[in-house]
């Protein structure tokens, strides 16, 4: 069962941004391919994630969304994919209004929480220490 919150970086949420933060067992960020701005934030939320969480690396997956808008791109497909691979972290373009890859989005969290929690794959995040196997929790939220 997936607790899904959705904050759609509203400001009103940053006051309570941490707490969110605390409880989440999984991240999408999500930035629109049709604004920078959105884009340029991505950094910003996944340094709060692993700040909160006090670990170097943490489920979260990097979306972008809106490809349906192709006209009004203004983030190319390589840029987003860069990121993310600079970060760490799986990349997907999605389109919630043409239903591209929302699915997808949720299936990949989902798999990346089931890995951190069983040890993870050191070599997909570069670590190459040894990591020990995670508690197993109840629930699944994202944030």
């Amino acid at each position: 069962m997936l607790d899904i919150l959705d904050t759609a970086g509203q400001e009103e949420y940053s006051a309570m941004r941490d707490q969110y933060i605390r409880t989440g067992l999984g991240f999408l960020i999500v930035y629109s391919v049709a604004s920078r701005s959105s884009f340029e934030a991505v950094t910003n939320f996944r340094d709060q994630v692993l700040r909160v969480k006090d670990e170097d690396h943490y489920p979260m997956i990097i979306l972008g969304n809106k490809c349906d808008l192709e006209n009004e791109r203004e983030v190319p497909v390589a840029e987003g994919r860069e990121l993310a691979k600079q970060l760490g972290c799986p990349f997907l373009e999605t389109s919630a209004k043409a239903r591209i890859n929302v699915e997808e989005a949720f299936y990949e969290v989902v798999r990346e929480i089931r890995k951190f929690n069983a040890g993870g794959d050191s070599s997909a995040t570069g670590n190459q220490e040894a990591t020990k196997p995670r508690t197993k929790r109840r629930g699944c939220s994202i944030l």
